[in-house]
Parts: C-alpha cells; sequence; structure tokens
C-alpha cells in the first residue's frame, strides 16, 4: 500500500519542522522541501496535501521566496500559513499589503465554524498572530472564514479548488485549537486515513534492513543516547549478531552511566549483537589537560572519539555497513531539507567518514523527531529510563564544565547533576521538562562551611521548557526543589559551596553553557 503524504513547503519559516511535527502527530507522514522544489518533482510525489509555511519576506517584493501558479490548480489540498497564505492571495489575483497595525502573539479569533477547516472550533479562539503584512483583498471566488479586530481577513477559503489560506499560525501550542484545525486540514480535507504510526514503521524498518545487510557485518558507535540506542536495538533485531556496537567511554557520561550502557547492551543484556566497551577516560582527560576554549574542546573530544573509534573498527576488520542514528531534524537544520538557514553541522549528515572500511550507510531513523524515536523506542521493549533520558551533547560534559576539564571536575558536575536528577524526578517534574541538567561553572567564590572559609566552585542549574529546542525559556521549578537541590550538592559534593540557578531564555542565551 502506497504511503500517505503530505508535503511541507519551506518558505524560511521558523517554524517549519514543527508544521509536519504536527501533522505526523495525526498519524500521516510529512516530509519538508524548499519552495525552491521543482512542481514536476512534487506532482511525481503525490501528496494528498501540500502545507504552505510561513516566512520572513513580503510576498509582493522582487525577488520574494515564491512558487509556480500551476501548485494551486493541481487539484490537491493546499494549505498556507501565514507567508503561506499572503503568498497563495498575490498569487491567484489577491492583494496584500503592510498593515497599518500588526500583530502579534495571542490574538482573539473569530471564526466560521461552517467551514471545514475549523470544524468542532470553538467560534472565539485564541491564535498565535505573527505578520506585518495583512491580506488587503481576497483573490478571486474565496470566502473569509475568519477575522480578528484588527485583521480583516484572518483565514479564506475556496473549497471548490480545495485552497486554504490562514493568517496565523497553528502549528504553535499558543494556537488553543491548532491541533484541531491541523487534524482537520490533513483527515478531513486531504482525507488522509492516518496509517503513519511507531509499530508499522518498525515492522517496515526491520523488512528493509533485513533485504539490504542480508549476510554482511554491520557496524555501530553506539552512545547510549536514544538516538543511538534505538538505531542499535532496531539494526539488533533485523540483524542479530550480524552487528557489533562499540561503545566508547570517553569519561565524559553522566554518573553511573557507561554501566548502565553496558547493563542493557552488553553481554548481560537482553539484545542480540556483539558489544565492544572502550574505556578511554585517560585518554580523554590527557588530550584536554590545559584546554580552555569551547570550540576547541569540542574539536578534541570529537576527534580524539574518531581516533578510538578507529582503532576499534581496525581489529574488527571490514565491514559491510555502518550505523548512524541520524534523525530527521539533523537532516533538516543540516540545510539538507527545507530551506531555512542551515542551523548547524552535524557530524552523521553530509558525507561518509573515511576512517572505517565499510561499503554502506545505513540511517533508520532519518525520516524521525525525536519524539518519534521515543516512540519506537517503547515499541522495541528498550528500558524507559533510557528511551526517556534527557538529551545529552556529543561533547557530553566536556561542555558542561566551564573552562579547563579534569577528572576532578568532572566528578564535580557527575554528582550534582546526579543529585539534581534524582530530586527533579522525585517532585515528579522529570516529564514536564524538556530539559534539565548541572554544569559547573569556573567561578570560585568564598564561603563558609562548618565554621571554616572555604574557596570552592559555583554549579549552575538549568532546566528549560521548549517545543523544538531552537527557542527555549527557563522553567519555573518550585522553590522548596531548588532549595532541596541546593541543599544536597553543597553538602554531599566535595569542591562546590555555591549553586545558581539560570533563567536565560534562548536566545540570547543557549540550552547548553558551552
Amino acid at each position: 500500500m502506497e504511503k500517505e503524504l503530505v508535503i511541507v513547503i519551506d518558505f524560511g519559516g521558523q517554524y517549519n519542522q514543527l508544521v509536519a511535527r504536527r501533522v505526523r502527530e495525526c498519524n500521516v507522514y510529512c516530509e519538508i522541501y524548499s519552495y525552491r522544489t521543482e512542481l514536476e518533482k512534487i506532482k511525481a510525489m503525490n501528496p494528498r496535501g501540500i502545507i504552505l509555511t510561513g516566512g520572513p519576506s513580503s510576498c509582493y517584493e522582487e525577488g520574494a521566496a515564491s512558487c509556480s501558479p500551476e501548485l494551486f490548480d493541481l487539484g490537491i489540498p493546499v494549505l498556507g500559513l501565514c507567508y503561506g497564505a499572503q503568498l497563495m492571495m498575490h498569487t491567484l489575483g489577491g492583494e496584500v499589503a503592510r498593515a497599518a497595525m500588526q500583530e502579534y502573539g495571542k490574538t482573539e479569533v473569530d471564526v466560521d465554524t461552517t467551514s471545514e477547516l475549523f470544524a468542532d472550533v470553538a467560534p472565539h479562539t485564541i491564535c498565535w498572530m505573527s505578520h506585518f503584512d495583512y491580506i488587503a483583498r481576497m483573490a478571486p471566488d474565496f470566502r473569509r472564514v475568519a477575522v480578528t479586530a484588527n485583521c480583516p481577513v484572518a483565514a479564506a477559503e475556496c473549497p471548490e479548488r480545495k485552497l486554504y489560506a490562514i493568517q496565523f499560525h497553528p502549528e504553535v501550542l499558543h494556537t488553543a485549537e491548532g491541533s484541531k484545525m491541523l487534524y482537520n486540514f490533513v483527515r478531513n480535507i486531504c482525507g488522509c486515513g492516518g496509517d503513519w504510526r511507531m509499530d508499522a514503521f518498525v515492522e517496515e524498518s526491520v523488512r528493509a534492513i533485513r533485504t539490504k545487510v542480508g549476510d554482511g557485518k554491520v557496524l555501530c558507535a553506539l552512545s547510549g543516547g536514544v538516538d543511538s540506542s534505538v538505531a542499535a536495538v532496531l539494526l539488533s533485531r533485523a540483524v542479530g549478531r550480524q552487528l557489533t556496537c562499540v561503545f566508547v567511554d570517553h569519561g565524559l557520561l553522566r554518573k553511573n552511566e557507561g554501566d548502565e550502557v553496558e547493563a542493557v547492551f552488553g553481554p548481560e543484556g537482553e539484545y542480540d549483537l556483539n558489544f565492544i566497551r572502550v574505556n578511554a577516560q585517560e585518554r580523554f582527560y590527557d588530550k584536554l589537560a590545559g584546554v580552555s576554549e569551547p570550540e576547541k574542546k569540542r574539536k578534541i573530544i570529537g576527534e580524539e572519539f574518531i581516533r578510538v573509534f578507529e582503532e576499534e573498527a581496525e581489529k574488527i576488520g571490514a565491514v559491510d555497513f555502518l550505523v548512524q542514528g541520524t534523525i530527521y531534524p539533523d537532516v533538516v537544520e543540516s540545510g539538507l531539507g527545507g530551506e531555512s538557514a542551515v542551523i548547524k553541522s552535524h557530524h552523521n549528515v553530509g558525507g561518509l567518514p573515511d576512517y572505517v572500511d565499510f561499503k554502506e550507510i545505513i540511517e533508520p531513523l532519518k525520516s524521525l523527531f525525536k519524539d518519534e524515536v521515543r516512540k519506537v523506542g517503547l515499541e522495541l521493549g528498550i528500558p524507559e529510563h533510557l528511551v526517556f533520558r534527557q538529551p545529552f551533547p556529543g561533547p557530553g560534559l566536556g561542555v558542561r564544565i566551564v573552562g579547563e576539564v579534569t577528572a576532578e571536575k568532572v566528578k564535580m558536575v557527575q554528582d550534582a547533576d546526579a543529585i539534581y536528577r534524582e530530586e527533579i524526578a522525585e517532585a515528579g517534574l522529570d516529564r514536564e521538562l524538556n530539559q534539565y541538567f548541572a554544569a559547573l561553572t569556573n567561578m570560585r567564590s568564598v564561603g563558609v562551611m562548618g565554621d571554616e572559609r572555604t574557596y570552592d566552585y559555583a554549579v549552575a542549574l538549568r532546566a528549560v521548557n521548549t517545543v523544538d529546542f531552537m527557542t527555549a525559556e527557563a522553567a519555573e521549578i518550585p522553590w522548596d526543589v531548588l532549595k532541596k537541590v541546593m541543599s544536597r550538592i553543597i553538602n554531599e559534593v566535595n569542591g562546590v559551596n555555591r549553586v545558581l540557578y539560570d533563567v536565560s531564555s534562548k536566545p540570547p542565551g543557549t540550552i547548553e553553557f558551552e
């Protein structure tokens, strides 16, 4: 059976990944493509629906991002969001102009509930606006189906042509009934049945991997993180002991993490695979001695990881396939998916490593978002503490220790972080917060402990709430929880006499410290 597909055409909007995720929450598969994608390629994909994203430009300016007018004549339902709505109107003979009064933030919108797009939506609902242009005149044959106090056309439709335009952003959580609107478009207007489910994904992936690998040998760099763990278990289910996982413990993992990974994937674990653990802690500490500059630390850790992995791969000999835990945001953020600017380069996107002798790469998760990877992990029976573990940077605690990395500092931040995570879980907040951790600053200050003067380090606690990790707000952790964490860290972690809580948002800050 052909997989149902809705495509998101990206005009440089900041929410492109979020739109795709919301569609997938409707159990419909969705991919992101640049507005530069040729119309013939779009037609060949045979999508059930098309969504045009927001963007930073004005659609009437020369050189602005655009699309072929034929896109609206394919008979495929099209939903334009913000810039996408304005572009639809502009292309089809309407008028878009600079608004006398810009709208930004939560706005009350009056919707026409007779529109299929707004079925079961409250007549007065809260939506997220973000625009400086507005639809001054609708294109011919469109009718208005939503307004605000300052926006005469907050939504318009031409159901005969299956064209819909929304001035606000239904994909963000601030739009109270946005998920319902997108569901109405994807499932009702586009007619998708909703067969994109993780159990089906696992079955299809296992079958495809077995066909591809045959009797070949497979090598996987296992970090113990969510992505690499899920990829490893998926491969294990497909090809068993044809898979060898190499786990490099660089000494920059969280407390007891190396042993936890070995307990799950090692000889005593339940998975049918070959597991090699390399304890290279001292080797990494030696390389990092005297280095304080963040990017230099990152490069040293990354390069040394490659060297260690290469040495182990040489012992194994030639393999047929190398497994990487690439996920869909890695692809999009590396500029290979949509139109948005390259956010960061990813080590497992964009080319094959030249330090391992293999024929082909396998990326079983490259079509999935992080929350979908977690669902696959649960479907595969991976323990919840691994599936829902906190996001962890590739360089590990090396970028959560501000300044030089030493074994002593690693122990401090490991102990402090373990206490923080314990108390967050005890308070029942571990599933509410999107990311939380302890970092060791390079600040030392005077303190008093046991009637004696101390001059020790300050630990900074970080906790954020975010939808896409591109923007984030500091979480409001209850004061009594923070006080308990502070008391335990100062009393139980040697070398620490002060605990700080970081309330910075992203931007201007970042989620990690370095």
